[in-house]
């Protein structure tokens, strides 16, 4: 079976998941080390979400990166550095199954995007060889795939709720995920996640993605199992959990050991 193949499983089993209102786990990669993606990729998350907003990674790194990831049976992603159609692009290209797209806003915004990542007929984006369809030997195979990239909305701006329900009716997202830390900045609030007026706008949130059946998640940044139980219990079907980085702080400080005296 070749990767592309395999890729394409990967992405009707998770949308089927969606579907089925059954859950999505995956993380996030900032670090650009392809080990980091290989051990990422075989710690059994649905998806692994390359992060070029504020993650230190270019578009050179990519290739490298979803090949390790790719290793594990895992789905790339790539969380764009913002709504850009170049830089969809540039992370389909290189091979990305999909994208997630920082601060969206209105509606036609997401329509833009979603134009961006689609060869035609359903979409504007450039057509050619490139690693997505191994430079051209799975050219025809890879027509399917790039008819429909797995398209998430990044809600984090608190004037995005004046149009939400206008963003959750776009033909071809797959689902909204929060973007915690923008959100609650947005909100004159900055870094206070847990804030209740932060919670009771991703509540409101929570509640438009069900009406419109849109699968709904948050990004979890405290690494607390109660937490995720929490979201999961309170229908949150998108959800990525932790960074490499947070997981690397977490295990790293130096034994607590003290000679005697």
């Amino acid at each position: 079976m070749s990767l592309l193949t395999h890729k394409l499983k990967l992405l009707e089993k998770i949308r089927k998941n969606l579907r089925n209102n059954k859950l999505s786990i995956g993380t996030w990669q900032q670090i650009p080390n392809s080990s980091i993606s290989e051990i990422l990729g075989d710690a059994n998350y649905d998806w692994v979400a390359i992060d070029m907003e504020h993650g230190s990674i270019n578009k050179n790194q990519l290739p490298n990166l979803f090949r390790a990831i790719e290793l594990g049976g895992t789905l790339p992603l790539v969380r764009l550095a913002k709504p850009s159609g170049k830089l969809c692009k540039d992370a389909l290209d290189s091979g990305a199954g999909g994208v997630i797209v920082p601060m969206i806003t209105n509606a036609s915004q997401l329509k833009k995007i979603h134009n961006a990542c689609c060869w035609p007929p359903n979409g504007s984006r450039g057509v050619g060889f490139s690693r997505a369809n191994l430079f051209g030997k799975y050219f025809n195979d890879y027509k399917k795939v790039a008819q429909s990239p797995f398209l998430v909305a990044q809600i984090e701006q608190v004037n995005a709720l004046d149009n939400l329900e206008q963003i959750l009716q776009v033909n071809g997202l797959d689902a909204v995920i929060i973007g915690p830390y923008d959100l609650s900045a947005s909100m004159g609030l900055t870094g206070e996640i847990n804030n209740p007026k932060v919670r009771e706008v991703i509540n409101e949130i929570s509640i438009l993605c069900d009406k419109y059946k849109v699968p709904f998640g948050d990004h979890i940044t405290d690494l607390d199992e109660r937490i995720i139980k929490k979201r999961i219990k309170a229908g949150y079907k998108f959800i990525a959990y932790g960074t490499d980085g947070l997981f690397l702080l977490r295990s790293c400080s130096a034994p607590a050991i003290k000679e005697k005296s």
